[in-house]
């Protein structure tokens, strides 16, 4: 009789163990920290976090230009320009999502109807097919952010955020300092070997306006008449636009000058500060930032 109780006693002790951890499992899914639970994330989780509460036009470009939204994240890769080099980078890496800043098929909206039979393509998209790779464009949704998110990277990187005012949010008043001096700070923070520019290296410059990336000749040229920069610091010009108003104006004796960094380089900060943005959201997972660089030469 003694053993059979015993026995039974032993049968609900195991049982009422098996019960209370399954309980202690069920509450650990529930509260999250259920270990898959934690450390698993999707790239629409990753989107939604980075656009909410941002509102964009229906027309965004915005939009995955490779693999699905469910794919569950292995890392994250952020870069201004998706190249094959940098997704051979992020494969190396074990990461399985790239947030790109500007295209990643050659044109605007990445349409690719056009491109069906090119070699260039078709090798750029097996790429990432055959390695489950995600490419999301993050053009319209971080020059939203309040501040750009693009443009306070850069403030960062040029040791300028503590200049920023949100009432003119595209200009920033500076310590005085000659073109010239400009010119090398702009080239050693942002790591630009060369760039073109229009003016007097002895000029003096407070009031700078900081236009990353290619805002268009109207865009540019309305802040060079309305804010009355000493000087513009941009990504790129249209050739008969920008810098050709720079030199009319310079004849008629305004001292403005015109400092050009290229496309990527000059938004190249901004992926970087996303980076930093997006790790705290989600430390279990590698973030990378990779800059995909300048393709040209100078002879």
């Amino acid at each position: 009789m003694t053993d059979k109780n015993n026995l039974f006693s032993r049968r609900k002790f195991v049982g009422n163990t098996l019960a209370l951890v399954g309980a202690g499992s069920m509450m650990n899914t529930a509260y999250g920290f259920n270990d898959s639970a934690a450390t698993s994330v999707t790239v629409q989780q990753i989107i939604d976090t980075v656009t909410k509460g941002i509102t964009v036009g229906a027309g965004t470009v915005d939009t995955l230009k490779a693999g699905k939204a469910d794919t569950v994240v292995t890392g994250i890769v952020t870069t201004m320009f998706a190249t094959v080099e940098v997704i051979r980078k992020a494969i190396d890496l074990k990461s399985n999502f790239i947030i790109a800043h500007e295209p990643t098929f050659y044109n605007h909206t990445d349409d690719v109807n056009w491109l069906q039979r090119d070699e260039v393509y078709r090798f750029k998209r097996d790429l990432l097919e055959q390695n489950n790779i995600a490419v999301w464009r993050l053009h319209d949704y971080i020059h939203s952010f309040r501040p750009d998110g693009v443009l306070t990277g850069v403030l960062q990187a040029l040791g300028w955020e503590k200049y920023y005012d949100p009432s003119e949010p595209r200009m920033v008043k500076v310590p005085p300092l000659k073109l010239g001096e400009l010119i090398s700070l702009v080239k050693e923070k942002l790591s630009i070997e060369t760039l073109r520019f229009i003016g007097d290296r002895n000029q003096v410059c407070e009031r700078i306006a900081v236009f990353p990336g290619a805002s268009g000749g109207r865009g540019q040229i309305g802040a060079l008449s309305a804010l009355k920069p000493d000087v513009m610091i941009c990504g790129e010009v249209a050739e008969w636009e920008t810098s050709e108003y720079i030199r009319d104006a310079q004849a008629m004796g305004r001292k403005q000058s015109l400092v050009v960094l290229g496309h990527a380089r000059s938004e190249q900060p901004g992926m970087r500060w996303l980076k930093e943005w997006l790790q705290p959201k989600y430390p279990d997972l590698k973030i990378t930032h990779i800059p995909s660089g300048s393709p040209f030469a100078f002879a």
